[in-house]
Formats: structure tokens, C-alpha cells, sequence
């Protein structure tokens, strides 16, 4: 294979001339017509037993042109990437030059190439203080969850339904007096005051007593999945079957006992205090290293291609198609049910996917000029993590040179977002005189403006 390459009029462009020698080009025609030997059906033969020469004489000797490009090429085109050192960020525009039995295969393909980046400020990057501290109200906020975890819930018959209430009901719906699909249910569980149903229903519910049958009139939000329904009037025929609510556990030595491995309340609250630190160092950790990156951003320079967002902006639409499988939802009904097509939602994806990039480009190139890398301790150790959370052999991982990279860079990265956050400065807060004058010159410039 021969490549030259050469720059084009456009930033962050090159094209690559690929030449590929006939004999490499023939010997892919043989492998794709013995692939598809077996559809062809030709007068004097058996299906699939034609030679090579009568197919391509009876069907044109372009017939396996195509099949052989699309073999041959993408191999060769990388290794061309490859040895030219070539980031391609985009995919290639591919023009054939001479494709012909017996002579070079001879193509160019246009590609967009990783951009340069010109960093601006890195070292001392300047970010508001972030600090997290745990509260009395935070520990009581997850003892009261863990008393509604442990929560029994009990008939009530001597009253109407409340809200807080667990309301047992039979419904049917109506629009224009006809019932729709979805619309009815019997022994419906249903929370008063959840916000779980249609805006307007469970308010209707709460005051109703057990045994009574209601009509409820409600409006579907203007936004409701169904198109059928989406801003309609509609008619609930209710009754009311039960009423239970939750009686909450006593928080004491017992309680503390029963829901955890601790012996006294006392300890059960500290355990939750070291865990709520824990969590807050963390979130104070990852907001910082956001922060820091934001900066970096948007101090620094760079042209990104469209071909690069464009890709990106794929990729992102690829992990949230696969995200969605798991809940039975295809991309097609996910579309319908917003009203969007497959490119106004890549459209709105395109501002995350500018964000995304730039990050990426500014750590790789933090990373350069810091000259940042991952050691082999460091590769193995998270290697042998990977194997041990995946349930693989390290060896076998170790021998894949795509994830070793993957993990190398991984690393790198991480050890980038630390040196930035490292040297990095907490802005001073401002002095509370100085708050208040601000707030003094914001009330008069805005009388000012009144009065003019």
C-alpha cells in the first residue's frame, strides 16, 4: 500500500491518497465471490457452482467491485491512519479514483483530523470555595426515611380518607363519555398526596369516606404521553374499597436495633453522620474537579470539527438507545413519545456533546504539557480492579492491548483533573460590608431605571 497525504483548504482537514496494489484488490474479488457463490444461479450449472469467469461474464466483472472495496479498505485505510500518525475525528469521504480488474486500486479518502488546543490558564485556576457540612436536620432526614422504610401500614375505618393516606379504589375513566384504554382498574393502590395520577384526582379522593362511589373530573396535562388524551376533560368513576396509613416505628435503642447492626440509637445516628460526611467529601471532590475543568474550558482555544460533534453527538444517542433497551423503550417510541425526530433530538444533543469534547481535548491536553502518565503499577492495579469487579482473569485482560490503553488513559486523565484541582485557588469570600454595598448599588441602580 502506498498513501501520500496532503492538507486541505479546510482547518483540521487532510486527504489521503491510498494506493493498493492489484494483486492484494484480485485476491479480494475470489474471497467475496466465494462468499457469495452459493446465491448465484446460473442456466448450466448447479446453483452455486459457477465458476468465478462465468459469473462475472454472465452478471458484468464489476459484479464483486463493490463487495471487494468495502473487504479490502477499511483495513488498509487504518493502517494508512496508522503509519501517517492521522487522528481522524470524523468519517472519510471516500472518492474512487481507479477501481478495475488488475490494476491498482487506487481511492482518496477526506477526513477531519483532532484539533490543536491553545490552553489558556491552568495553573491556578481560581474556583468558589465548596464545602459540604453534615447537619442535625440531615440525620434526621435519614432516620425519618428509614422510619418509613419500617413502616406498617393499618386499616382505618372510623374516618374519610386523608392525605398521607393509602387509598384501595376501583376506577374507570371516561372522555366524551366514552371509556378509554389504560382508564380502569380494580384494588388500585394509590398514595393521596404521591402526585402519582392525573393533577387534580387524588385532591378529589381525599374526604371520601369507605363504600362511597364519586365521579371525579379531571384535565390531562397538555404534555401526557398519549396523544389521544393530551389536554382532554375526563370522567373518573371512583369508589373507595379501603383506607390505610402508615404507623411509624418509635425511634429508640429498639428501632436502631431492628433496622441496623447498632445497639443503641446514639450509634445508628453517628454511623449516619460518618456516612453523610463521606458522601459530602466525595460530591465536595467531583464538584471541584467540575469546576476546575469548566474553567479550563473556557479559557482555552480550540476549532472543533463538525464531524467531530457529529460523532459524538452519535455516540451519546448510542448509550442512551442501550440505556432505554433495558426498560423495553426503542429509540423509534421514545422519539414518537416526545414529538421529535431522530435529527431534532441529535440537534438538542449538540451543545452536551460540544461540552463533552472540549473537556476532553483540554485534560489530553493538560496532559501533554504537563507530560503526565500512568506508571505499569498503576495499569496493573487497576487492571487487576477491572478483573476482579468483572469477574475475569487479569492476565486475560492485560493481553488486550485496547483495554490496557483504555486504562491507561483513563488513568492519565484522572491524574490531569487532580493536578488542576491541586493547583487550584478558592476565590476569597466577600467581606459582608462589601456584600452589602453591592446589594445597595443593585436597589439604586434599579429605582434609577424606575424613575427614568
Amino acid at each position: 500500500m502506498e498513501c501520500k497525504v496532503e492538507k486541505t483548504q479546510n482547518a483540521n482537514e487532510v486527504k489521503l491518497e491510498i494506493k493498493i496494489e492489484a494483486e492484494k484488490f484480485e485476491n479480494a474479488i475470489k474471497k467475496v465471490y466465494f462468499q457469495n457463490a452459493k446465491y448465484f444461479n446460473i442456466p448450466g450449472f448447479r446453483k452455486g457452482k459457477a465458476p468465478q469467469n462465468i459469473v462475472e461474464r454472465y452478471y458484468g466483472k464489476e459484479i464483486f467491485y463493490e463487495d471487494a472495496f468495502n473487504e479490502l479498505v477499511p483495513s488498509e485505510y487504518e493502517e494508512a491512519l496508522e503509519v501517517n500518525k492521522i487522528e481522524a475525528v470524523s468519517r472519510p469521504e471516500i472518492d474512487i479514483i481507479t477501481m478495475e480488474k488488475g490494476q491498482d486500486l487506487v481511492f482518496t479518502a477526506t477526513v477531519q483530523t483532532k484539533p490543536e488546543v491553545e490552553l489558556g490558564k491552568y495553573k491556578g485556576i481560581e474556583i468558589e470555595k465548596i464545602e459540604y457540612n453534615v447537619k442535625d436536620e440531615d440525620i434526621e432526614n435519614e432516620l425519618a426515611d428509614m422510619q418509613d422504610k419500617n413502616a406498617r401500614l393499618i386499616t382505618i375505618d372510623n374516618r374519610p380518607a386523608q392525605e398521607g393516606d393509602t387509598a384501595k379504589i376501583d376506577f374507570e375513566g371516561f372522555v366524551n363519555g366514552i371509556a378509554f384504554d389504560g382508564g380502569k382498574a380494580e384494588g388500585h393502590d394509590l398514595v393521596l398526596g404521591s402526585g402519582s395520577f392525573i393533577p387534580g384526582f387524588e385532591e378529589q379522593v381525599i374526604g371520601m369516606k369507605i363504600g362511597e362511589e364519586k365521579e371525579i373530573k379531571v384535565t390531562f396535562p397538555e404534555e401526557y404521553f398519549s396523544k389521544d388524551l393530551a389536554g382532554k376533560e375526563a370522567t373518573f368513576k371512583v369508589k373507595l374499597n379501603e383506607i390505610k396509613k402508615k404507623e411509624l416505628p418509635e425511634l429508640d435503642d429498639e428501632f436502631a436495633k431492628d433496622v441496623s447492626e447498632y445497639d443503641t440509637l446514639k450509634e445508628l445516628k453517628d454511623s449516619i453522620k460518618e456516612r453523610l460526611e463521606k458522601q459530602n467529601k466525595d460530591r465536595e471532590k467531583y464538584e471541584k474537579q467540575d469546576a476546575v475543568v469548566r474553567v479550563l474550558v473556557d479559557e482555552m482555544k480550540v476549532d472543533i470539527p463538525s464531524g467531530m460533534i457529529e460523532m459524538e453527538t452519535e455516540n451519546m444517542m448510542r448509550d442512551m438507545e442501550q440505556r432505554m433497551s433495558y426498560q423495553g423503550l426503542k429509540m423509534e417510541q421514545y422519539l414518537k413519545m416526545i414529538n421529535k425526530t431522530e435529527d431534532e433530538f441529535k440537534k438538542a444533543y449538540e451543545p452536551q456533546a460540544i461540552e463533552a469534547i472540549k473537556s476532553r481535548l483540554g485534560i489530553e491536553a493538560v496532559i501533554k504539557a504537563e507530560k503526565i502518565e500512568a506508571n505499569e503499577e498503576e495499569i496493573k492495579a487497576k487492571i487487576e480492579e477491572m478483573a476482579k469487579n468483572y469477574g475475569k482473569e487479569a492476565k486475560e485482560l492485560e493481553e488486550n492491548e485496547n483495554i490496557k490503553n483504555y486504562i491507561k488513559e483513563g488513568i492519565e486523565q484522572e491524574k490531569a483533573i487532580e493536578f488542576l484541582v491541586a493547583n487550584s485557588k478558592e476565590k476569597k469570600a466577600k467581606a459582608k460590608k462589601e456584600v452589602k454595598e453591592e446589594k445597595v448599588e443593585k436597589t439604586e441602580n434599579k429605582t434609577t431605571k424606575k424613575a427614568e
